[in-house]
């Protein structure tokens, strides 16, 4: 009889004791403890075990759990007799930042003088030893949601002596979700408060700390080394392209069509692996999502659960503000091609606005990506930086990827279909009326206003329009942007899958006022180009006709957009 699938639970107690579905990953503190690292940060996408993971390491090794033994005794870590001897014998402190999603600052450093408070309450027997001294009682007693800075930052450095007085051994320290707060700092734009705090605690905590035995931090993204890590050189980082613990987090491909036989869903296991496989970590490229595989163990539905589990904000601001190259990328993986970048797995938030690479390293370490390729270089190759090949992870990353897209136009979306109608129509009176009530909404939120002229305006509403077509019309057009064809390289280009369809080509401008009398001069500029160009050669050399070739001008003056074709009909 298959187990029963508890959805959510983070308490590896909880799991076992219950006898609830669960993939025995304790390997994973053999292999961490093996390893001997003083730090260790490990980065994975949201929703791939983290917390449990931490939640199962400090049920092994803290003192608080010494009688504990029991709940590892079926599984893959009891099996040697040192290990078995080590469970429960560490103090360990405990602690996540999972929650600390404020607004600003101040809400920010509040919410974590809590978490440190409740840590300490946790361990208010430590004050009725004779172990401490006066001054430690003290300094203990300041730790309140009430306390200072400086306090707050040295309070896990002291609770590490206190516990080390109280039992004889140095401490553990597991950080979850350590860059929770820096995400949202990034977002509501308190990211030089938080790091000074950030960087002050965490080089007490984890450098100038001689009551540490070992650490652990997770999180989804590794941040720069100079940002909050700048004195920590006894840091190991693991992140996504890494091979140590590489199928420690998430589902490898034997295990989930394991549970699919247990569960009795065994013919459908290349429709699971079409939806959730390609997670790709170090070297392994068949690792699958937990929380997509349990919800579909669970439910027996194929849809996405992944995707919806929590905000894809940053994501979607990411891509809806980034530059032209963001945009131009973004089409091509919405189209299953491939992105050959250099990327830095170091993360700097502050540099997000303006830095592609960085990115891009975000979007894979968040799993909305995956590595398909890898060219490192070395021994006869040039000493550049390696490049990897990104694409979109799976069906389900891009099905919530169309999704985003459009969401972009959910403020007018009647307005948009009707354009697209229009344009598949050819009735160019309608396109007018309907791409003007478009523009005048989606401008302003295609633009940040962050230092960008006007003139970038219609440019960013332009490649996120091009991500819209994309997304309502695959699978009737071959949709490209800025492609090569005749002597140039035109703006939109729609080619029709089946014949007996029109093909499209559009051409943007802006009015200028030194060179254009009017919108219709800027249209008919912009008609003139994909003729001078000769634009439609690409299909031509297709076999499209000349008479299935429809050519727009889009002209544009602030919001205000006009539309032309050679002969002023659509």
């Amino acid at each position: 009889m298959a187990r029963t699938v508890g959805i959510g639970h983070q308490d590896f107690s909880y799991l076992i004791q219950n006898n609830l579905f669960y993939i025995d990953k304790t390997e994973f503190i053999k292999e961490w403890w093996e390893n001997e690292d003083a730090v260790t940060l490990i980065t994975r996408p949201r929703r791939f075990g983290k917390t449990l993971t931490m939640s199962m390491l400090e049920y092994f090794f803290s003192v608080k759990y010494a009688d504990g033994g029991e709940l590892f005794e079926k599984l893959a870590v009891w099996r040697e007799e040192r290990f078995r001897s080590l469970q429960g014998t560490c103090p360990v402190i405990s602690l996540s930042f999972a929650s600390v999603k404020e607004p600003d600052y101040t809400a920010t450093k509040k919410k974590i003088f809590q978490i440190l408070a409740d840590l300490y309450s946790d361990h208010a027997f430590l004050l009725e030893s004779d172990l401490l001294g006066e001054g430690d009682k003290e300094f203990f007693r300041r730790i309140t949601t009430d306390m200072d800075e400086v306090d707050a930052s040295m309070a896990i450095h002291h609770l590490s002596k206190f516990m080390n007085l109280y039992y004889g051994r140095k401490a553990i320290i597991l950080l979850d979700e350590y860059d929770t707060p820096m995400q949202e700092a990034y977002v509501n734009g308190y990211w030089d408060e938080l790091v000074s705090f950030t960087r002050s605690m965490f080089n007490a905590a984890f450098k100038t700390n001689p009551w540490l035995e070992r650490a652990i931090m997770t999180g989804i993204t590794r941040v720069s080394k100079e940002s909050v890590f700048s004195d920590l050189n006894n840091l190991e980082v693991v992140t996504t392209t890494s091979e140590k613990y590489a199928d420690s987090f998430g589902f490898t491909e034997e295990e989930v069509f394991s549970a699919m036989d247990e569960f009795g869903l065994s013919d459908q296991k290349q429709e699971v692996k079409s939806w959730y496989n390609g997670f790709t970590f170090g070297k392994r490229t068949d690792i699958y999502n937990p929380w997509s595989i349990l919800n579909y163990l669970d439910k027996k539905k194929l849809t996405t659960y992944w995707a919806n589990t929590s905000s894809n904000s940053l994501a979607g601001k990411l891509i809806r503000e980034g530059s032209r190259g963001i945009k131009e990328g973004f089409e091509r993986l919405l189209q299953g091609e491939y992105l050959r970048i250099s990327i830095d797995e170091q993360i700097v938030y502050n540099q997000l606005d303006g830095n592609e690479s960085a990115i891009w390293s975000l979007l894979l370490a968040s799993g909305y990506l995956k590595v398909a390729d890898y060219e490192e270089y070395g021994e006869g190759l040039p000493l550049t930086e390696p490049k990897y090949e990104l694409t979109i992870t799976n069906h389900e990353v891009c099905l919530m990827f169309r999704s985003m897209v459009r969401g972009w136009f959910s403020a007018n979306v009647s307005d948009y279909n009707d354009f697209i109608r229009a344009l598949l129509l050819g009735d160019l009176d309608a396109m007018n009326e309907y791409i003007n009530r478009v523009a005048e909404e989606t401008f302003r939120f295609f633009d940040t206003g962050k230092r960008r002229s006007k003139r970038s305006e219609p440019e960013r509403f332009y490649h996120g329009f091009v991500l819209g077509l994309i997304v309502e019309l695959e699978d009737r057009y071959v949709i490209t942007s800025n492609r090569e064809s005749g002597f140039g390289r035109y703006d939109i280009m729609l080619e029709p899958r089946e014949a007996g369809r029109d093909a499209i080509i559009i051409e943007f401008k802006v009015y200028r006022a030194g060179r254009d009398a009017s919108l219709e001069d800027t249209v008919c500029a912009a008609l003139s180009q994909i003729e001078e160009k000769q634009y439609e050669a690409l299909l031509r050399q297709k076999g499209v006709s000349a008479e299935r070739i429809k050519k727009y001008g889009f002209a544009f003056q602030g919001k205000e957009v006009l539309i032309g074709t050679e002969n002023g009909k659509g």
